[in-house]
């Protein structure tokens, strides 16, 4: 009688260790696929990451490019990033940053830039604009607006009918020169001197004429000027 009382329980422990055993080997299991969701999850939250910052990345690099503010939305306006291009330079532009003494400030005399670039075949004249584009609410405001048939424009050349210099009321402004050559000269330069121009890639294809072609190419140099600077 004790040895059949002795093998059941014998039996009734080795079934209690079996189902223990299988219990934690499933905790086990279960741990262990957590912990894989949890590095997979991880995994994929590192690549987001990684792949946004290759398009913001990607996102800079084309904004330095020909394909900034001033690019057409639509057949009235002039898509400028589709002209062919060329190299204009100016020796008050150092590191993206223009020279206080262009502006219309307390640090700046109000002189125009110097500007100089090659001569462009088939051009008879040069339309120049200086346009600050980098800050919202400035509407495309417009600094120089200047036409001349020279290719080197020295410091102070433009007449205060034609320039007034950055004169940002706060924070960091961006500043685009662009140097439109043309094979004709247009009765009037387009848009408003010294004030906001929310229609001015209008106006410029207006200045590329009726079946367009009047404008040849293009040159464009861009800086910031920051107040108090």
């Amino acid at each position: 009688m004790k040895s059949i009382r002795f093998a059941v329980a014998l039996f009734a422990a080795m079934t209690f260790c079996l189902s223990a055993g299988c219990s934690g080997d499933s905790s086990s299991t279960e741990r262990e696929k957590t912990q894989s969701t949890t590095a997979s999850s991880t995994e994929i939250q590192v690549d987001e990451k990684e792949a946004e910052a290759v398009a913001t990345a990607e996102a800079s690099e084309n904004t330095d490019e020909w394909a900034y503010s001033l690019t057409a939305k639509n057949t009235d306006q002039l898509d400028i990033s589709k002209l062919p291009a060329f190299n204009l330079s100016s020796d008050d532009l150092h590191d993206g940053v223009w020279d206080s003494d262009i502006t219309n400030t307390k640090n700046g005399t109000n002189r125009s830039p110097q500007l100089s670039w090659e001569a462009v075949e088939g051009a008879s004249c040069y339309a120049v604009y200086m346009i600050d584009t980098g800050t919202t609410g400035a509407g495309s405001w417009m600094h120089w607006k200047s036409l001349t048939e020279e290719t080197n424009l020295p410091a102070g050349w433009a007449s205060d009918e034609e320039y007034i210099g950055p004169y940002p009321p706060e924070g960091t402004h961006v500043y685009e020169i662009f140097v439109f050559a043309m094979k004709q000269q247009p009765e009037k330069l387009k848009g408003a001197f010294d004030d906001t121009n929310e229609k001015l890639l209008v106006a410029f294809k207006v200045m590329d004429g009726q079946d367009g072609g009047n404008i040849l190419a293009c040159g464009h140099i861009k800086g910031t000027y920051t107040y108090g600077e």
